[in-house]
């Protein structure tokens, strides 16, 4: 008879472990391991080796040149920015996590998504562990997302999800949330990290199996993380995030991993009384209320993912009140930031040592870009000279410790963003200027290096106070 054999498995990253240790060696994180026993597996006669009838059919290796990719056929939801960031519609077989903060919109824009596959005849089946049938029905009609092909299951059971989704013909599956379904198998309660590796894994195993695609929602801790185990998110094909500020109606979909396209891609949405609206134009949303002629603040064309945005930055250096400097930055990695302060001072002789410098990304947008550069040394030498900057320029290029201006990717489509949306001057690098560039309505300024950009921003002041 076979004995069971102790073991110990972290809970954040699914190291296993043949004794208890306090800090686990794989991820560093501090009392994560729980006890675990293993059945011991008795000898097989011939070694490991698979009898005809132990085999199931199609397990073998197969040629990947014969693997058709008829199942990665992907289901369009309607939602622009949600299939893009999915990187072209959900794809079927697929488990996605959507996490977010509580009362984000997560819901919401599920409900949204599960009425439009409703209305291209998908029955979709909605496990809600948190909310009752009424309380999504009263949602759904404020959203207007009523359809007879969304079917609502109010349990906490996987056994019985799982039931329903077997017996039933089901297209899609959502489940609101993850973190609230239970395994009546596991010996811990509901929410724990042991419930949300084990449900999740079953959710992965139903999905592949199936081929149905599901869609677990998860809550975030307040560092920002998923709820739950690490090992959760390598488990899943897809991991998406609906961020926002609670000072704004503005909703930021991405994706920190994706097997079936792009994680650059970011859909922005806007909360509505009637739901989330998804945002066409986000240039024209994230420069609705810029200031015209102020300094310390320009707008840069960014990449993300497929298409360019244009986004303001903005820079305010104030003298130090507190003795020590102070570097505060939203949006802005604040160490490429400080990079930035440091060429700045060493190849202009701007005096930032004993300056407070506070950066920000209007709109709540994080752009990591080395194309940010040059439009924050812009601003930055705008706020410290105090010279409002024309409301109609922008600025994109990347800065090298030696105060050269770099060339950056994609600079014909930088070019078309600003022409559309009415900007009439550009600085840009000069290793990125075209023949072809002068065919746009643009009034285009390369530069080479960092003192001149500085003479650019002077002349073009002047030259508006004339």
């Amino acid at each position: 008879m076979a004995r069971a054999k102790k073991y110990y498995r972290c809970q954040e990253c699914g190291y296993d472990s043949p004794n208890w240790m306090g800090r686990c060696s794989s991820c560093g994180n501090w009392n994560t391991f729980i006890e675990y026993y293993r059945e011991k597996s008795g000898s097989r006669k011939g070694g490991n080796r698979l009898s005809a009838g132990e085999r199931a059919a199609g397990d073998g290796p197969e040629p990947l040149t014969k693997i058709s990719d008829n199942e990665q056929e992907r289901i369009i939801s309607g939602i622009t920015e949600f299939d893009r960031v999915l990187g072209g519609g959900l794809v079927n077989g697929s488990l996605v996590l959507l996490g977010g903060a509580p009362g984000i919109g997560k819901s919401t824009l599920i409900l949204q998504v599960a009425f439009l596959f409703g209305q291209q005849n998908k029955k979709v089946l909605y496990i809600a562990g948190e909310e009752s049938r009424h309380q999504l029905a009263i949602r759904a009609e404020r959203i207007g997302a009523y359809h007879d092909n969304i079917f609502i299951l109010s349990t906490t059971s996987y056994q019985a999800a799982a039931w329903e989704i077997t017996e039933n013909d089901f297209d899609i599956v959502i489940v609101d949330s993850i973190q609230t379904i239970y395994d009546e198998k596991v010996d811990s309660s509901p929410g724990s990290l042991v419930q949300v590796r084990e449900v999740t894994q079953a959710f992965l195993r139903l999905s592949k199996g199936s081929g149905i695609p599901v869609i677990l929602i998860g809550h975030v801790t307040k560092k920002g993380q998923l709820a739950g185990p690490r090992i959760m998110e390598h488990m899943v094909d897809t991991v998406l995030y609906l961020e926002g500020d609670s000072s704004n109606n503005y909703r930021l979909l991405k994706a920190s991993k994706n097997r079936f396209g792009s994680i650059a891609e970011v859909g922005v949405f806007s909360m509505e009384g009637s739901g989330l609206k998804e945002i066409r134009n986000p240039s024209n949303l994230f420069l609705r209320e810029k200031p015209a002629g102020s300094s310390g603040s320009v707008v840069v064309p960014v990449s993300e993912g497929s298409r360019i945005i244009l986004v303001e930055a903005q820079v305010l250096v104030t003298s130090g009140t507190y003795g020590a400097s102070r570097r505060i930055t939203s949006g802005v990695d604040r160490g490429r930031a400080n990079l930035l302060l440091a060429v700045l001072e060493k190849h202009l002789g701007l005096n930032l040592a004993d300056r407070d410098i506070h950066f920000n990304i209007v709109g709540g947008l994080k752009v990591s870009e080395p194309a940010l550069d040059l439009a924050l040394a812009a601003a930055t030498i705008s706020s410290y000279f105090d010279l409002p900057l024309d409301s109609e320029l922008a600025v994109c290029g990347e800065v090298g410790l030696s105060g050269e201006i770099r060339s950056i990717p994609g600079m014909k489509s930088r070019i078309k963003e600003a022409v559309r949306m009415g900007f009439s001057s550009l600085i840009f690098p000069q290793g990125n200027y075209s023949r072809e560039f002068a065919d746009f309505d643009l009034d285009l300024k390369p530069v080479k290096k960092i003192g001149e950009l500085e003479k650019k921003l002077k002349q073009l002041t002047n030259s508006r106070a004339k």
